[in-house]
């Protein structure tokens, strides 16, 4: 099972700085769209995923490492 959340964990962290680098390199292009998506919304959407990895890699170090 932490083999699993670890894969998770690496791919919503891949997934976010995917969608973080296209919005980026769309605005800079002065693009306020990509996909039919907002630039905006795809880069929220990053940082979330990015979170959600950040919080599945810290619940992974607690379940080896209990507290207490």
């Amino acid at each position: 099972m932490p083999k699993a959340l670890e894969y998770i964990a690496n791919l919503a962290a891949i997934l976010g700085v995917v969608l973080c680098a296209v919005s980026g390199v769309a605005r800079l292009a002065g693009s306020y769209h990509v996909a039919s998506y907002e630039a905006m919304t795809l880069f929220n959407a990053g940082v979330g995923s990015m979170v959600f990895a950040a919080l599945v890699k810290v619940e992974v170090l607690l379940r080896r490492c209990p507290l207490g």
